[in-house]
């Protein structure tokens, strides 16, 4: 007998239908599975047999075969365990398939049948409303990952049996009603803008990197607090918005890093990766491609430590992201697209000692030393880097004083102020930050007068400006006249902005 179940293959982030058809007939015991499963897929074989069996159900002692349609899509992952075992008992008359046309089933087995985690679901149920099905059973675990995906139901299933049961009418699975809700209070942010002593231009800086999209790179001596800034960051960002923070969980839950007592990510996201990082877990990759930190840190603060010693091939494949939002990864089978829209900010040492330009302890580095570790930053890369800073050691007067900084939560409502008017700016265009503007953008929301003409005449000479950083540089300031709430780029904000174009490498 012949038995169709729906199941859902992940590509990239989006879902394709795949038909699990289970053939059982007289021949030689055993199950074949076809249709370009890889070696996760093979090896459900043992856990969907080990899992009927455990169930208390009979495992047919005849010829089973398996087709995952369709065949030129790559099966891979323990997601199909749970529609290949219902497909193996429809086919083998131990339930009947009526009500299996418009439902979807995914999950991994255990050898006692309960089901475990399983990575993607969200992007599974988001294509399973787009597709038409009325259901999607999936992992108990799982459910509130699902449920953030609003008309379709929802089916936590415990194990084998409990599934089964529902199948047969005899004890049926009540939908999983969402308990969390899309506008629950966030947690607490890690560090706060208060808690940082002194450093007050740099964070000015990092306010304005964050009201307008721009990337950061911070110079100074080791101990300064680049480090703890930077952290701080997310607490002055915009809260996500429904649909951003659904993309962002979507891109966690396909590469298996989404909390398990948080189906939601609610807070932007903080990635800062070791500089021993590889070229594929930064921009992502393997045989079959997943997110790497550049999508993993959308909508939210890619930090480099120590920038300099990440690899020449990490660092500059960054240039592509940091202009089109978005990472593109060939393979010989297929080109998968992971959204990449983040800030970037990087910290560094002004040499490999740490000590160059400190007015207190003394760089024991060589000039040549000193300008082949800073060459380890290229200039195409600098030069997308819209605000550099010197973040100097702080005085002992400031770290010992008891009155605290702005709290982080006042720095963002002028950051929240800045993005309505750039919301208001690029309405019913794909724009959403100052950064995204091209050039027909700056040159209708970015003129100058003519002093500022003339002063940006002489930054470009001068500091001998690129194309990009005149165009960047134009963008920073009206980044600044939003803070500020002026219609118009005035002299002064142009100035600031120039002030942070100016690179403090040798």
């Amino acid at each position: 007998m012949l038995a169709k179940v729906s199941s859902c293959a992940l590509i990239g982030l989006d879902g394709a239908t795949v038909e699990v058809e289970v053939d059982i007939s007289a021949g030689m015991a055993g199950l074949t599975i076809v249709g370009l499963p890889d070696a996760a897929v093979n090896e459900s074989k043992e856990r969907v047999r080990s899992a009927i069996r455990n169930s208390g159900f009979a495992w047919p002692n005849k010829r089973i075969t398996v087709n995952l349609a369709p065949a030129d899509i790559r099966k891979e992952g323990p997601a199909y365990d749970l529609p290949i075992a219902v497909g193996v008992l429809a086919a083998s008359q131990q339930i009947w398939p009526d009500g299996l046309e418009d439902a979807l089933f995914i999950g991994e087995l255990s050898l006692d049948g309960t089901l475990r985690h399983t990575a993607g679901i969200l992007p599974a149920a988001s294509f399973a409303r787009a597709s038409g099905f009325r259901a999607i059973f999936l992992p108990a675990a799982d459910a509130p990952e699902a449920a953030l995906v609003e008309d379709i139901q929802v089916m936590p299933v415990r194990d084998l049996a409990q599934l089964v049961g529902h199948l047969q009418g005899l004890e049926p699975i009540a939908p999983y009603q969402d308990q969390h809700g899309l506008d629950a209070e966030p947690p607490p942010y890690a560090v706060d803008f208060a808690d940082i002593r002194g450093q007050e231009h740099v964070k000015r800086a990092l306010e304005i990197a964050v009201s307008g999209g721009h990337n950061v790179l911070m110079v100074g001596p080791p101990g300064a607090g680049k480090t703890l800034l930077a952290r701080a960051m997310p607490s002055i960002m915009p809260a996500l918005t429904i649909d951003e923070a659904l993309e962002v969980t979507k891109i966690y839950s396909v590469a298996g890093l989404l909390p398990p007592d948080e189906p939601l990510i609610r807070h932007r996201p903080f990635r800062a990766p070791h500089h021993t990082i590889s070229y594929a877990g930064l921009v992502g990759g393997g045989h079959w491609p997943r997110p790497g930190e550049i999508s993993l840190a959308h909508k939210g603060v890619l930090f480099l430590d120590e920038m300099p010693e990440f690899g020449q091939r990490v660092l500059e494949v960054l240039r592509e992201p940091l202009e089109s939002k978005r990472i593109l990864l060939a393979r010989s089978t297929t080109t998968l697209a992971f959204p990449a829209d983040f800030i970037l900010v990087g910290a560094m040492n002004p040499c490999p000692c740490g000590y160059y330009g400190d007015p207190v302890k003394e760089c024991t580095c060589s000039m040549h030393l000193i300008q082949r570790y800073q060459k380890r930053l290229s200039g195409p890369l600098l030069d997308r880097i819209d605000i550099h800073l010197h973040v100097p050691r702080v005085e002992y007067e400031k770290l010992s004083a008891d009155r605290q900084g702005e709290p982080s939560a006042v720095v963002r409502q002028r950051v929240e102020r800045a993005r309505q008017i750039q919301r208001e700016r690029f309405a019913g265009t794909h724009l959403s930050t100052n950064a995204d503007m091209g050039p027909s953008e700056i040159q209708r929301y970015c003129r100058l007068d003519e002093a500022g003409r003339a002063l940006m005449k002489a930054a470009v000479q001068q500091l001998h400006l690129s194309a990009r950083a005149y165009h960047r540089t134009l963008k920073l300031a009206r980044t600044i006249a939003d803070l500020a709430g002026a219609e118009h780029i005035a002299p002064a904000h142009l100035a600031e902005a120039i002030q942070y174009r100016t690179q403090l490498m040798l």
